[in-house]
């Protein structure tokens, strides 16, 4: 055998080793393969006719008074003409409003609540403790806590601005009245009491003042 077909057959040889090793690598495709796709085909595809919804009910009023309703007609109202009330804030302020206030008309604390109550209800509240101090009367009062608190309703005078919200309080706190001589006349330092109230509070909206006074009381 001569020099050049030795030669060929060991080149041969080299071809064939080389095409087995990419084959274990590589590995082999079999059948029909998808092109490859270009970048700019690539990119997410939309669904055509898909449109997002937006707005809803605004669930910072839905969530206490019904959708719909002539309250949730006035608390939009009041939004729209200050964008920053937020209900559920007002709810938490009325909360404290109500233990504060309670507690100090209780004690005859009245200076203490005077810029909380417009002008008629601080007369009302005064003209009670001044009626049980000239009879003698004292009371110590305990505040449990608010067991109760509900929007019950809702209304804005778009020409005065003036907004009105109404809340149902049920409150528990015990409370002892005790005559000159200290001897008990109502109630007893063990003896737990539900009280009910439905106070409206009132403001100008969109006014520098934040806030609320108690216009009226009611049960």
């Amino acid at each position: 055998m001569n020099s050049s077909l030795i030669q060929l057959l060991v080149l041969a040889g080299i071809a064939v080793f080389l095409i087995l090793k990419l084959k274990s690598v590589l590995g082999t495709r079999e059948g029909f393969e998808k092109p490859p796709i270009p970048l700019d085909d690539q990119k997410p595809r939309v669904r055509k006719g898909f449109e997002v919804i937006e707005g809803g009910p605004d669930h910072d009023i839905v969530d206490h008074v019904d959708e719909g309703s002539s309250a949730a007609k006035a608390l939009a109202a009041m939004k729209a003409a200050e964008p920053s009330f937020s209900v559920g804030e007002f709810l938490g302020g009325a909360r404290g409003a109500y233990e504060m206030i309670l507690t100090a008309f209780e004690k005859g604390e009245m200076e203490r609540i005077k810029p909380f109550l417009a002008p008629d209800v601080y007369e009302s509240f005064s003209s009670a403790v001044a009626a049980r101090e000239a009879q003698g009367l004292t009371i110590t009062a305990n505040f449990i806590g608010i067991r109760e608190l509900v929007l019950q309703d809702a209304e804005f005078d778009s020409t005065t601005r003036e907004g009105d919200i109404s809340v149902r309080f049920v409150a528990e706190l015990n409370s002892v009245v005790r005559n000159k001589v200290g001897e008990v006349v109502e109630g007893s330092p063990t003896e737990i009491k539900r009280q009910r109230d439905v106070w409206t509070f009132s403001r100008q909206m969109g006014s520098s003042d934040p806030n609320w006074l108690l216009a009226a009381t009611g049960d």
